[in-house]
């Protein structure tokens, strides 16, 4: 009995040696501070996101990222996956077998294409409308292509005729075209362009970022040939992904190439493979499991509701605001109607008046986002978002709201 005892009290004390760390011999394990802890509840105030994005999102999608997780190469999990690219193919109106979702926000698939797309010396011609051309101007640098940055003047597009001649003078590998850019509010048109491209030996890249479900898009119909988005905008998801597409031509450039991508992590013939694109699937990174689900159900809603009526829906919001704004004698920061997003509007800023103090009294009074301009319109306009679930006539009525007691408060005139 008195053996068992101490063979017990032996094991206990050989037990609690073992079980206080896994520090290997020789390493220096002292006291642990707390000095930097966590404390607290998390402080999460309650915001009405009406600015440029992201937006809230839905709660059908974030109760999706609550379900249990899957293992991210769980036959399952796959499953979703191959869900997903389902409805990306619905959203993005093709019926090609390359979607996917990038692991990152919007600037992983920007990035995701420059890298997969562009080889050393290959020209591009980047139609640089604001802060996302230029970014892909400074992105193509890095991946050192030969650019040629194509601006317009901010709250312009580009015309067909600019982009017939530059694409005519220099035959491009590459065109990128921003759908909707977000700095300065503007749509650009991409009819035909599909087609001068093809004429030209030049794959056509389009960023459908804060337009991707607010604005029609038919990326097999207009000839496209690489598209990436974001989850967070008129999707109504987190941030966190980015939807891509490619076309057999896109794909064909990435698979013929000289060299691999200057990236692993998003070498889309590595990533392509973990999403199923040549039959088989292989192990590439850890796959964002509760963001998938929230992309599941986001595309979900989107077909539900049908892209037809969703793109009526943010249209019709648009003509709301604005008709709210020209009431109180607000103008567009973008003149034309046709270049006009309506996903993102920008609102000319008045002389006189604190555009930030405007922005600062929604915030204070009503618990609402709304923006100020980026890059090229900085300090010149607004920018309000009417995107996915927030594009509700009720919240356009609060953004009126907010507007009309902002510049009250400043004695604007034309109330």
């Amino acid at each position: 009995m008195r053996s068992s005892s101490k063979f017990l009290s032996n094991l206990a004390a050989g037990l609690r040696s073992f079980a206080s760390h896994a520090g290997r011999s020789g390493e220096a394990v002292g006291p642990v501070s707390d000095a930097h802890a966590i404390k607290g509840v998390m402080q999460v105030p309650a915001r009405l996101l009406m600015g440029p994005g992201p937006a809230n999102a839905h709660p059908r999608i974030l109760a999706a990222q609550t379900l249990p997780l899957l293992g991210h190469m769980h036959p399952p999990f796959l499953h979703i996956m191959d869900e997903v690219q389902e409805g990306l193919r619905y959203v993005f109106q093709t019926d090609s077998k390359y979607t996917l979702m990038v692991s990152g926000t919007g600037h992983a698939g920007m990035e995701a294409c420059i890298a997969n797309l562009v080889e050393p010396g290959d020209k591009v011609v980047v139609g640089n409308k604001g802060i996302w051309g230029t970014r892909v101007v400074e992105m193509s640098k890095r991946f050192r292509a030969d650019v040629l940055d194509l601006q317009a003047p901010s709250g312009q597009t580009l015309s067909y005729d600019t982009l017939k001649k530059a694409l005519e003078e220099h035959k491009p590998k590459l065109l990128f075209l921003c759908q909707g850019e977000s700095s300065t509010g503007v749509h650009q048109n991409l009819s035909g362009l599909g087609e001068l491209c093809r004429k030209t030996g030049t794959l056509l890249l389009v960023d459908t970022v804060c337009s991707l479900g607010g604005v029609p898009l038919f990326a097999d119909k207009w000839g496209i040939d690489a598209i990436y988005s974001g989850s967070q905008k008129c999707l109504s998801a987190p941030p966190g992904g980015a939807p891509l597409f490619l076309s057999e031509r896109a794909l064909a450039k990435i698979q013929s190439r000289k060299a691999p991508p200057a990236t692993y992590n998003l070498d889309l013939n590595l990533v392509g493979d973990y999403w199923g694109w040549f039959g088989k699937r292989s192990y590439h990174h850890t796959g964002m499991v509760s963001m998938w689900y929230a992309m599941r159900e986001a595309l979900l809603l989107v077909q539900e509701e049908g892209l037809d009526n969703m793109w009526g829906r943010h249209l019709e919001l648009h003509h709301r605001l604005w008709a709210g704004l020209r009431s109180m004698g607000l103008e567009p920061y973008v003149e034309k109607d046709e270049d006009r997003l309506i996903t993102v509007n920008t609102i000319k800023v008045p002389e006189g008046i604190d555009w930030a103090a405007v922005i600062k009294n929604a915030m204070d009074m009503y618990s609402l986002e709304i923006a100020g301009g980026l890059g090229p319109s900085a300090g010149k306009c607004w920018r309000v978002g009417i995107m996915g679930y927030n594009a509700t006539a009720a919240n356009v009525d609060l953004v009126l709201l907010a507007f009309r007691d902002g510049l009250k408060k400043q004695g604007w005139k034309k109330l």
